[in-house]
């Protein structure tokens, strides 16, 4: 690694920063999941960039039964209605539905599931301590009702953009299935559609 790198994790190792951050975490009730735990999902095993630590906040889903569900922040009232309804119709076929918690056609699928008492995940490209979009407190809450919020982020990290794609690997590698509902040809769904592939 670089060496400005380095120090950074000489500095956090020197301030016992692994010890706190897993304090606070049990403090609010969020759970940590090393790549070398036996509850670490075993499809997240098998990717070329498998994420070190997973934080959950809620109840871990299972993943051998979910199918992820993605598309565009700035999707059409078709596209919306679309991914709403097949969030549905996989909860009431048993599925647990995953997705990226955004805008558009993620929140739909997650919203979806839930209208019907079913079980969703959102995979965050934030700590799972913030709300982004701030208008998804709502949904967040419901998630946590009966699902989870994921993330790789340490607590309290706001969402850059370079978070967000590469988070899209973690809800590819999460399912057997994907479904892009809606996406441009150049949109972060398609990132995750060929990660899915590989």
């Amino acid at each position: 690694i670089r060496p400005p790198s380095a120090e950074k994790l000489r500095k956090l190792m020197a301030e016992q920063w692994p010890r706190k951050e897993m304090e606070r975490s049990e403090t609010a009730g969020i759970f940590l999941i090393s790549w070398y735990d036996n509850n670490y999902p075993e499809r997240l095993r098998h990717i070329k960039d498998p994420p070190l630590i997973l934080y959950i906040k809620g109840k871990m889903p299972d993943f051998e039964t979910s199918c992820s569900v993605v598309g565009t922040r700035r999707c059409t009232p078709y596209g919306f209605k679309t991914a709403e309804r097949l969030g549905a119709a996989l909860a009431e076929a048993g599925m647990t539905v995953i997705s990226g918690g955004a805008r558009g056609i993620d929140g739909a699928a997650h919203g979806g599931a839930l209208s019907r008492g079913g079980i969703t995940a959102a995979v965050l490209g934030t700590g799972v301590d913030v709300v982004w979009p701030p208008e998804h407190d709502q949904l967040f809450d419901n998630i946590l009702k009966a699902g989870a919020l994921i993330s790789e982020y340490p607590l309290g990290r706001p969402g850059l953009p370079w978070r967000f794609p590469r988070r899209n690997r973690i809800i590819a590698a999460l399912s057997k299935t994907l479904i892009v509902v809606e996406s441009p040809m150049k949109g972060g769904s398609m990132i995750t559609a060929r990660l899915a592939m590989e």
